[in-house]
């Protein structure tokens, strides 16, 4: 940002010095007036030049904001994809436990038969046939999620974009009392759910565990601390 003209100053200054010991006339005043406006002027000109950049830098960055945000397509993820993406994975769960059920269902009439009786073999014939054609819904299954996985890759590449966009970054203490909650209920409760291969305790750290003499790490502690 330019300064106050150097020049312009000292004229003010040496305009008062001549002055000090003399009668100031109205004049005077008005001349001192005029150059102090005059000296002023180039400032004020380029204060609102800076004010101007920046409001204009500002304007750029929104009007940047709202077109990220439009190829964003919140409406198309909100409306659309997500809710999608929640009844494919609610037909999932409809289908494991239709699939679950019959399959159970079948293998007890099977248990529960007596082999003597007649019709035996049809009957288990019958049943078999029945859980080969539930475990049928994997295919299904399999053809849902990955419909949903492509919903969840389309989200991330859309917020990726996004954040590296308006360079974007990661703001401290972001949950919810709520959120913080049930994630300290899940550490300390080992709410770790199922883990996948290769990740958490595999189950020969678990055997070795309990298979040590007590009072030589087959604690509570021990075995919390292999859950973490």
């Amino acid at each position: 940002m330019k300064r106050v003209s150097t020049d312009h100053l000292d004229r003010i200054v040496e305009f008062v010095r001549a002055r000090r010991e003399d009668d100031v006339s109205l004049g005077d005043v008005v001349a001192l007036a005029e150059l102090t406006v005059e000296s002023l002027s180039s400032f004020f000109r380029s204060l609102d030049m800076a004010v101007y950049r920046e409001l204009s830098e500002i304007a750029t960055f929104i009007t940047n904001m709202k077109a990220e945000i439009g190829r964003l397509q919140p409406n198309d993820l909100k409306q659309s994809r997500i809710p999608a993406a929640g009844m494919e994975l609610d037909a999932i769960v409809k289908a494991t436990e239709k699939a679950t059920d019959t399959i159970m269902g079948a293998a007890e009439e099977v248990m529960a038969a007596d082999p003597a009786q007649p019709g035996y073999k049809a009957l288990v014939d019958e049943r078999m046939m029945l859980i080969f054609e539930a475990c049928s819904f994997q295919d299904i299954t399999g053809q849902r999620v990955a419909k949903v996985i492509e919903t969840l890759q389309h989200i991330e590449a859309r917020v990726s974009r996004f954040a590296e966009a308006i360079n974007a970054a990661d703001a401290e203490g972001y949950m919810t009392d709520e959120e913080r909650r049930r994630e300290e209920r899940k550490v300390r409760n080992i709410l770790h759910g199922p883990q996948l291969d290769g990740a958490g305790a595999d189950q020969s750290q678990v055997d070795a565990l309990f298979s040590k003499p007590e009072g030589e790490g087959g604690s509570q502690a021990a075995i919390d601390a292999l859950f973490k």
